[in-house]
């Protein structure tokens, strides 16, 4: 019988807007073209001989790639897609259909992902009409059915797969447990810092036997390991064990300073050749907190700042502002499987890092700087479009860059006990 393919409410609504959209798909990107791809394309404009000199000169070949990074299309220096027309609309795919396009041009920006035989459809908050939808609505990111129109607006080819194999006891189980991490996120009681702290006990808890390639669900052991990881989740939905860890959270002190100049390094780095929008939204953050000049106390005095305009934004926008990061914590947990990190607790510190820098660019965010305080429709509006654009920009240019990865996986280590745990801790404090 087959199962129910899964969707979260915000991809139900979303339609491109095409050239209305403050962005276009691949600007600042670089678009892989996979062998069969390259084909495909070269057989389709073979008889369009100017166009298929011009192909040649705009798709550069990557020798030693990986099969589905036969070649990449060269960029323009504004860092746009060559391909596109004067309306930023893709000039191969108005000629030729969207047969001829690359996999993530003709996917973006829904993101697949099969778990076993499940579908499940979300989307990448890269794109701003999909960002919009996801964080400003209340029930964005509520499961719902996926209609049978929007199951074809894919290719299959290129979902993730996650094999629910008993063998694999972290992919096994990997739904199950991100259930209980759902239902964790979703007590809003509780400040999301004290959540993003839980979620990291909760990983903590399941570390030593639950995680990539472990044994401990392998023959005699699979019972008892089963029953283990079922207390523990279970443990998680208590509202005393939720209390007391939200308490000893809250009564942390950490210094803020240098989560300051992590995030500071990880902007200016990326900014460089990601586009105008991205390095006009960097410098407008650096100049407002102010962070730049390399002063003495500068980092301590970012973080007060920070704090002081944080606090005030909590006062005057606190609900609204609460739910773009809630929607946003919880479209992670769908959009990203956490079977792609190593361990749990890996997974979660990645969260709570993009949720820090993400604070910390909204707080900077030049229209932020300038809100008026007074909860007043034009200033929901000044904040929501600061926050689409925050979202946005940091979702396209700093989350799935090569060296923001590398630092994660670098500041996380193994992501492994409590050292792994102290760090999700301070980001989650931040």
């Amino acid at each position: 019988m087959p199962v129910e393919p899964t969707t979260l409410r915000y991809m139900k609504r979303f339609r491109c807007i095409a050239e209305r959209c403050e962005d276009t798909c691949c600007g600042g990107l670089r678009v892989p073209v996979s062998e069969a791809q390259w084909n495909r394309v070269r057989a389709t404009v073979a008889g369009h001989p100017e166009e298929s000199e011009r192909l040649y000169q705009l798709v550069l070949p990557n020798p030693g790639g990986a099969p589905t990074e036969h070649a990449f299309i060269k960029m323009r220096p504004d860092g746009n897609c060559p391909f596109l027309d004067t309306e930023r609309l893709c000039s191969l795919q108005r000629r030729h259909g969207d047969a001829v396009l690359p996999d993530i041009c003709a996917t973006f920006p829904r993101v697949v992902t099969m778990w076993g035989e499940r579908l499940e459809l979300t989307g990448t908050l890269a794109c701003p009409e999909v960002a919009r939808l996801c964080l400003l609505e209340e029930d964005a990111v509520e499961p719902d059915s996926l209609p049978s129109e929007l199951q074809h607006a894919f290719r299959p080819e290129s979902a993730k797969r996650i094999l629910l194999d008993e063998e694999d006891a972290y992919g096994f189980h990997a739904e199950t447990v991100r259930a209980a991490m759902l239902r964790l996120l979703g007590r809003r009681e509780y400040p999301l810092a004290s959540r993003l702290a839980l979620l990291g006990q909760l990983a903590y808890a399941l570390d030593g036997f639950y995680f990539r390639g472990t044994q401990s669900f392998q023959g005699e052991e699979r019972t008892g390991a089963v029953a283990r990881l079922t207390e523990v989740l279970q443990r998680f939905e208590s509202p005393d064990v939720l209390e007391e860890g939200h308490r000893d959270f809250t009564a942390l002190a950490l210094p803020g300073g240098p989560c300051v100049g992590l995030f500071t390094s990880v902007l200016k780095r990326l900014a460089a050749g990601r586009g105008e929008r991205f390095t006009t939204l960097v410098g407008g953050v650096l100049e407002s907190l102010p962070l730049g000049a390399g002063g003495p106390g500068e980092l301590d005095t970012a973080w007060r700042s920070y704090v002081e305009r944080w606090q005030r934004l909590e006062a005057s926008h606190g609900e609204r502002v609460h739910r773009y990061f809630h929607n946003y914590a919880v479209h992670h947990l769908w959009r990203s499987p956490f079977t792609d990190a190593p361990s749990l607790l890996a997974y979660v510190f990645r969260l709570a890092l993009r949720v820090g820098l993400l604070r910390l660019t909204l707080v900077g965010h030049p229209r932020v700087a300038e809100l008026r305080h007074a909860p007043t429709p034009e200033a929901r509006e000044q904040l929501d479009r600061a926050a689409v654009e925050t979202f946005q920009l940091v979702a396209k240019h700093v989350e799935q860059a090569p060296d923001f990865l590398s630092l994660a996986e670098g500041l996380v280590g193994p992501g492994r006990g409590g050292d792994a745990l102290g760090k999700v801790l301070i980001f989650a404090t931040f």
